[in-house]
């Protein structure tokens, strides 16, 4: 029996809170498939399309997951454009409102230093563009040594636009013991590879294509 509403999952009250006050009561499928297995701590692969409710799928389970008093980036989100990175953060912050975490987008085309000020603040979780997040990486800025959960967003994309030593390079500097979900619109034989080489006994989503959130 597929869980239905919000208000059925093992949630805190802090992000129930901030779900109710966004005004979301029903799970989109995959957010029904995905939450649950992400907040036991499996790794997932899910087949979805931008507008399906995706963020909430990871964004819930990654708030839930961390820890507010370590100011230590411990959630990673890699999406491929700075748009994406600035809509995914945007929409974690808004979930995550009462929960105390602090959420980062970087990417590319903007000045460094206010990405390097917030960091230096204390984030828990940064929302970027692969490129972006190596150049703070090799500016020893941003240290993923605590990350617990790393999420690949929209990665049929990301290695369209050849960001594929990107995201291994970063995949190489996190704990091999973190949570790692992929979401794409596409699974194809390249995203697979990702998921064999990265992923642990990943449970697999796949939501149609007229299942589509409006």
């Amino acid at each position: 029996m597929e869980i239905q509403y919000f208000k059925d999952l093992p949630l805190s009250v802090e992000v129930m809170k901030g779900i109710e006050e966004l005004g979301f009561s029903n799970l989109f499928p995959i957010q029904a498939q995905a939450i649950t297995p992400l907040l036991e701590g499996k790794d997932v692969i899910g087949q979805a399309q931008t507008g399906t409710g995706k963020t909430a799928a990871f964004g819930i389970p990654m708030i839930e997951r961390l820890n507010p008093e370590v100011k230590n980036v411990q959630g990673l989100v890699l999406v491929p454009t700075r748009e994406l990175a600035v809509q995914v953060a945007e929409h974690i912050s808004r979930f995550g409102k009462y929960a105390k975490l602090k959420v980062l987008p970087v990417y590319g085309g903007e000045p460094i230093g206010r990405q390097i000020h917030a960091l230096k603040d204390g984030v828990q979780i940064v929302v970027g563009t692969p490129g972006r997040i190596i150049d703070l990486l090799e500016r020893h800025i941003l240290n993923l040594t605590s990350v617990k959960v790393v999420v690949l967003d929209e990665a049929d994309r990301m290695l369209d636009m050849g960001f594929i030593d990107d995201i291994e390079y970063i995949l190489s500097r996190v704990p091999s013991n973190r949570q790692t979900s992929l979401f794409s619109a596409t699974i194809d034989q390249s995203v697979m590879k990702i998921c064999s080489r990265y992923m642990k006994n990943p449970e697999k989503i796949l939501v149609s294509k007229d299942e589509i959130a409006l």
